[in-house]
């Protein structure tokens, strides 16, 4: 038994196929599959991020725009904040590891704020992303101890997509 909110206990589930299939938010949370890699589920949904943005938007740039992505990234936030509750509840872990749509959400907003961008500047914000979202540096560690729920997990990992961002910012004013 786990402990998901004071005097809350809850069976801890495995996150496998069987239960990312049971509920749309369980696949949504668990980034279509990309979270139950047994090795950095993290990486994985992140670089799951990085390719679906480069396959959309280079397949389908007229419905790919930068505005598109923007409220493809917003409403995704909103469904995350849901996906990640319901699937963390279920789990019976708040932030379980698999679950990566958070991953998913935060790096789309980087490569899309960092747009246009050659393989090499898209693998550096790739890096400092995984970096920041690894190490959690204040306030990332601060939220993600602090702030519960689907808005919690979201929420630390789109802090994170502000670093790698703000590691940009400086490194362009030099």
């Amino acid at each position: 038994m786990t402990t998901l909110e004071p005097g809350q206990t809850a069976f801890v589930a495995k996150p496998d196929s069987r239960f990312m299939l049971s509920h749309p938010a369980h696949l949504i949370a668990q980034g279509f599959g990309s979270g139950l890699s047994r090795i950095m589920p993290g990486t994985s949904g992140t670089l799951l991020a990085w390719l679906s943005f480069h396959v959309l938007t280079t397949r389908w740039p007229h419905l790919f725009t930068p505005l598109n992505w923007a409220i493809i990234i917003a409403v995704g936030f909103l469904v995350g904040i849901w996906a990640c509750h319901k699937t963390g509840k279920d789990l019976g872990i708040a932030d379980h590891g698999s679950m990566v749509w958070d991953e998913i959400i935060a790096f789309w907003a980087v490569l899309l704020l960092l747009t246009p961008a050659g393989f090499s500047t898209q693998l550096w914000a790739f890096l400092w992303f995984r970096f920041f979202d690894m190490v959690k540096p204040a306030p990332i560690r601060y939220f993600d101890r602090h702030i519960k729920g689907g808005f919690g997990v979201m929420w630390d990992d789109i802090v994170a997509a502000f670093y790698t961002l703000l590691v940009f910012a400086v490194w362009r004013s030099l």
